[in-house]
């Protein structure tokens, strides 16, 4: 006897919400599983190109110091009219020995006027002897129509070898030692041709005979009985070494000599001024 087909149908309903509730899934086929994400790769890290700037240079080494001395003596009380030069003559730096030559040119400036020399000038000339005033200097060379009046000078002075500063630095004057001898010939030797005055001369000599004690050193150190002198000293700022100078007229033995010391190269004014000064007994001596 064949079942009720509803009967059948409830059966087989209640079948299945048995099977759900028992947590059974009802199909057979398992859904697949996600596949993994794979790890992210990590970026290679960047490049860094060289630097193309140039690396710093170090820095310039010091110059050594080299000093160099050039002495001429000449005797104004033996025979001949040539000095006696020791070292090489070649030009060096004048510094503030240029003010005597300076003051020459001035002194025939006011000659060839037919005067004497103005208050103004007396007011410059005597500090920039006695005492190496600077501001007188820059007055005076003003005065005298800087580097070319100084040649113009100094071709009537006999001197063949000294080129003036450029513009306003009259102590980078360059010289040698003969010349300056010749400067101090035309200012103390009464024989010597010279376009200087008696007065003119008589006033270089008193100004070089009064300088100040603390800078009446360099030609002086021949121990001489009197010592008439002007000195110069500069620092070059290109290499940071001294120029150190000493010119005059010493009196020893009974006999009075020209002096010209010029000295470049020095680590320090004072290792200048001991060259200056030994140079200068060495060569008197």
């Amino acid at each position: 006897m064949s079942s009720h087909p509803r009967r059948t149908a409830g059966v087989l309903l209640a079948s299945v919400t048995a099977l759900l509730t028992a947590g059974i899934p009802a199909a057979t086929a398992a859904t697949p599983a996600p596949k993994p994400k794979p790890a992210p790769t990590a970026s290679p890290a960047p490049r860094t190109e060289p630097s193309k700037a140039a690396a710093p240079k170090p820095p310039a080494p010091a110059p050594v110091p080299d000093p160099h001395a050039t002495v001429a003596v000449l005797d104004l009380d033996a025979d001949g009219d040539v000095p006696v030069v020791q070292g090489e003559d070649r030009a060096y730096d004048t510094a503030s020995i240029v003010k005597v030559d300076i003051l020459a040119a001035v002194l025939l400036k006011a000659q060839d006027e037919h005067r004497a020399l103005t208050d103004e000038e007396r007011g410059h000339a005597e500090p920039m002897i006695r005492r190496s005033d600077n501001d007188s200097a820059d007055a005076l060379w003003k005065e005298i129509g800087r580097a070319p009046g100084l040649a113009a000078a100094n071709k009537r002075l006999g001197m063949t070898s000294t080129t003036g500063g450029p513009g306003g630095r009259w102590g980078l004057t360059r010289t040698t030692a003969s010349d300056q001898i010749r400067l101090l010939r035309a200012v103390f030797d009464e024989n010597a041709a010279t376009p200087l005055t008696p007065g003119s001369r008589t006033y270089v000599r008193t100004l070089m005979g009064e300088v100040l004690p603390e800078q009446a050193w360099g030609v002086s150190a021949v121990n001489a009985a009197g010592t008439q002198l002007k000195n110069g000293w500069l620092q070059r700022t290109t290499t940071g070494l001294w120029d150190v100078n000493s010119i005059g007229e010493v009196t020893l033995g009974g006999h009075r000599r020209l002096v010209a010391v010029l000295s470049d190269g020095s680590a320090s004014m004072s290792d200048g001024v001991s060259l200056v000064e030994r140079t200068a007994r060495t060569a008197v001596a």
